[in-house]
C-alpha cells in the first residue's frame, strides 16, 4: 500500500456513519425519537406520507423489529419531544395545524419481543401559544423548547419547563427559527441554522448558543452554508451536526460515494464537502431539489463536529443517505438517525453516527473513511482497470491509462489484485485472459508475468481462470488455478516449485486433490489458506503441498478466506444472498452476517477484509459496490 497520508492531530473524532441493513416498514420523517429502556428507541408520531401518524412505537434497532405500545391524542407530526421525569414528553406539532398541547407518555418496557399492553398518551398541559416544528432537550431536571411558531408567526422564546404544565422564559433567540439543529452540551443549547419565519422561508446559517443559566442567548458562529432541519446531537462528549436542506446548491462528482442503494449500473455521485445525492439513488421518488417555502433546496449528506472555543464546525464524514427533518436518539455510545426526506421522498431507512478517532479527526481529509489515512485499490474486473481511491472517495491512480507504458499482454477482466514490495507494484490476475501481471507503481511498467493471454492450458506456463494471485514474503507467487483444480507456486523464473492438488480433479480429497479453488491467501505462519468452491472446504496447505486441516463450511460458495486470530477466519460467501462468515478450523461459524433484502443485502461477494478501523471492506460484485460493513 501506499505511504499513509494521515496525521496524527488530536482533536473531535470522525464519525462512524452507519446504514442499518433492514428498512422500516413505512417510510417516516418529522416524528419524535427517544431513547426507551434497554436498547431500544421510542418513535412518536411523524408524517406517514402526507399523514399525521397517532402511533407510539418501540423499535429494536439490532433486528429492526417495531413493537406498537400506544397512541398519542391524535395524529401528529413536527412536535418538540423529551425525556422529562422518566416520561417521554411532546409539546406542541402540528396535527395538522399547530397545537399548544403537552403530552407525555410512560416510559417503554417492551423488548420488541410479544405483544406489549397498549397505552395512550396523556394531555398533561399546554404551551402559552401553539407551536410547531420547534426541538426540546432536557438538562437535569428542566426540558427546553426552542425555535418554531404559532402557523404564522415566529416564537422567539426558549421555554423552559420542570413538569410539562408550567413554563418559564430563558431567553430570545436573536434570530427566530423553524426547523432548528439543537444540542446541549453542559448548560448551554447550540441551535444550529433552521427555517427563516418569513416570506421568503429561506435557511439561515446562524449558530445560536442559549445560556440557561445566565438567561441569555447569542449568535455565536456561522454554519458552512445556510442550513435548515438538520438533525444535531450530543454524542460521546462532543456535538454533531448531520443533514439538514440548504438554499445553496450543491456539486456533484461523477463516479463513486457513500450511498450505494440504486440498483446495479447506475452511476452515482460523489461523496465531497455535502455530496449531493439524486433521490432516484435512494428510492422511487422526483429528483432531490425541491421547494422549501419558496426558496429551492438541496439535502445535505454531510456529518460536521462543533468546536464551542471558536464556533466553527468541522467536516467530520457523511452520511450514507443524506436527510433532512430525521429524529435522531443516544444509546450508549451511539446515535441513531431515524428516516427522514430526501428531496420529497421519506425514507424508511435508520442510520448510526458514532464518534471513532479510527475514523479520522473532525477537519481532516478523508474524516469519516472507514479507511482514514489510506488508499483503497479495486480491481475493477468489468471495466478491465485498477483504480487506487484516497480516504475521500476521489480516483488517484488508473491502470491502464493513456501514459501506461505498453502491455504486450493485453489487460482484461481483472479479478484481484495487491500491492506488494512496500506499494512500489501490484500483482493482479485476469482470470478470462490466463493471465498473472506484476505492474510497476505508479509507472504502469509491466515487470514480471505469467501464462499466455486468452489461451487455457495445464502445461507449464498456462493457467485456467487464475485467482487470488500473491507474491510471498520469499519471493515466489502463489495462485488459485480454479479449472484446473489446482494451487500452484511459482519461481520468479516461472518454474512451477509445488503444485497442490492434480489437474482436472475438482474434488476435496486431501492431499491428492482439491476442488476448484479460488482462493489461496498467504498466513503469517508462511502457509496458503485455500478455499474450495466444491464441496464449500477451507483449508490450510504448506508451500510444499502438505496438507494441515481443512473444515467444511455451512455455506454455498466459498471465496477468498482470510485469517483474523490464530484461530478464527473470515470468508465471503459468493451468492444471492451473500454472506460473511467467522469460523474455526473445527469448522464452527462464530458469526454470520447475511440479509436477505434491503440495503445491507449483499449480491456475490467475493473478498472480505478486516480494515485496521476494525470494520470489514467487501467486495459486492454483482451489486457493482465496495462495502464497509460493522
Amino acid at each position: 500500500m501506499p505511504p499513509s497520508a494521515a496525521g496524527d492531530n488530536a482533536g473531535i473524532p470522525a464519525a462512524e456513519s452507519g446504514l442499518l441493513p433492514w428498512r422500516l416498514a413505512a417510510p417516516i420523517s418529522r416524528s419524535v425519537v427517544l431513547a426507551g429502556s434497554g436498547s431500544n428507541l421510542v418513535i412518536l408520531g411523524g408524517l406517514n406520507g402526507n399523514t399525521s401518524a397517532p402511533g407510539v412505537y418501540t423499535l429494536n434497532p439490532s433486528v429492526g423489529t417495531l413493537s406498537s405500545i400506544g397512541q398519542l391524542s391524535g395524529g401528529l407530526h413536527d412536535a418538540a419531544g423529551t425525556v422529562l421525569q422518566g416520561r417521554d414528553v411532546l409539546f406542541g406539532g402540528g396535527s395538522p395545524g399547530t397545537v399548544a398541547t403537552v403530552q407525555a407518555f410512560g416510559a417503554a418496557t417492551a423488548g420488541g419481543a410479544g405483544s406489549p399492553a397498549r397505552a395512550g398518551a396523556s394531555v398533561i398541559g399546554s404551551l402559552p401559544q401553539p407551536r410547531s416544528d420547534a426541538a426540546a432537550v432536557t438538562i437535569g431536571n428542566t426540558a427546553y423548547v426552542v425555535g418554531g411558531y404559532d402557523g404564522s408567526r415566529p416564537d422567539p422564546e426558549v421555554l423552559a419547563t420542570t413538569n410539562g404544565t408550567s413554563f418559564d422564559d430563558v431567553a430570545a433567540l436573536p434570530v427566530p427559527v423553524r426547523y432548528p439543529a439543537v444540542a446541549t452540551q453542559g448548560a448551554k443549547i447550540y441551535v444550529f441554522g433552521g427555517q427563516a419565519i418569513t416570506a421568503a422561508a429561506s435557511p439561515v446559517d446562524d449558530i445560536q448558543m442559549v445560556d440557561t443559566q445566565a438567561h441569555k442567548a447569542t449568535v455565536v458562529g456561522h454554519l458552512p452554508m445556510p442550513l435548515a432541519g438538520a438533525t444535531a446531537v450530543s454524542v460521546g462528549g462532543h456535538v454533531y451536526v448531520a443533514g439538514g436542506v440548504s438554499s445553496v446548491a450543491q456539486s456533484t462528482v461523477t463516479g463513486v460515494g457513500t450511498t450505494q442503494l440504486g440498483p446495479p449500473g447506475t452511476t452515482n455521485p460523489g461523496a465531497g464537502a455535502s455530496g449531493a445525492v439524486p433521490d432516484a439513488y435512494v428510492s422511487p421518488g422526483p429528483p432531490q431539489a425541491r421547494l422549501t417555502g419558496t426558496v429551492a433546496s438541496t439535502t445535505i449528506g454531510t456529518i460536521w463536529a462543533y468546536q464551542p472555543s471558536n464556533g466553527k464546525l468541522l467536516q467530520a464524514g457523511q452520511l450514507q443517505v443524506p436527510v433532512s427533518h430525521a429524529s435522531v436518539a443516544v444509546l450508549g455510545d451511539t446515535a441513531w438517525i431515524v428516516g427522514g426526506e430526501a428531496g420529497a421522498s421519506q425514507q424508511a431507512v435508520v442510520q448510526t453516527l458514532k464518534p471513532d478517532s479510527a475514523f479520522g479527526t473532525a477537519g481532516a481529509s478523508g474524516a469519516g473513511s472507514p479507511f482514514f489515512g489510506d488508499h483503497l485499490l479495486v480491481a475493477d474486473r468489468g471495466n478491465n482497470r485498477l483504480l487506487l481511491f484516497d480516504d475521500t472517495n476521489h480516483v488517484v491512480w488508473t491502470y491502464p491509462s493513456p501514459s501506461s507504458p505498453p502491455d504486450p499482454l493485453g489487460f482484461y477482466f481483472p479479478d484481484d489484485a495487491f500491492f506488494v514490495n512496500h506499494g512500489t507494484a501490484i500483482i493482479s490476475n485476469q482470470e478470462e485472459n490466463e493471465t498473472i501481471v506484476e505492474i510497476g507503481y505508479p509507472s504502469g511498467k509491466i515487470v514480471w508475468s505469467y501464462g499466455h493471454p486468452k489461451q487455457p492450458g495445464t502445461a507449464p506456463g498456462y493457467l485456467h481462470e487464475p485467482d487470488d494471485a500473491y507474491l510471498l514474503k520469499n519471493g515466489q507467487i502463489s495462485v488459485a488455478d480454479a479449472q484446473n483444480c489446482r494451487v500452484l507456486v511459482l519461481n520468479q523464473n516461472g518454474a512451477v516449485a509445488t503444485q497442490i492438488g492434480t489437474n482436472g480433479r475438482c474434488v476435496h480429497r486431501p492431499p491428492t486433490s482439491i476442488g476448484s479453488p479460488n482462493g489461496d491467501t498467504p498466513l503469517a505462519n508462511g502457509d496458503l489458506l485455500v478455499s474450495e468452491i466444491n464441496g464449500s472446504w477451507v483449508s490450510e496447505w504448506t508451500t510444499t503441498g502438505q496438507f494441515v486441516w481443512a473444515a467444511h463450511l455451512p455455506i454455498s460458495y466459498p471465496s477468498d478466506p482470510q485469517q483474523l486470530s490464530s484461530n478464527l477466519y473470515l470468508v465471503a460467501d459468493y451468492a444471492k444472498p451473500g454472506a460473511l462468515v467467522e469460523f474455526d478450523r473445527a469448522g464452527n461459524v462464530s458469526y454470520r452476517y447475511q440479509v436477505s433484502s434491503g440495503p445491507g443485502e449483499l449480491n456475490h461477494p467475493s473478498l472480505a477484509e478486516m480494515l485496521p478501523s476494525g470494520v470489514i471492506m467487501i467486495n459486492d460484485d454483482y451489486a457493482n459496490r465496495m462495502v464497509a460493513i460493522d
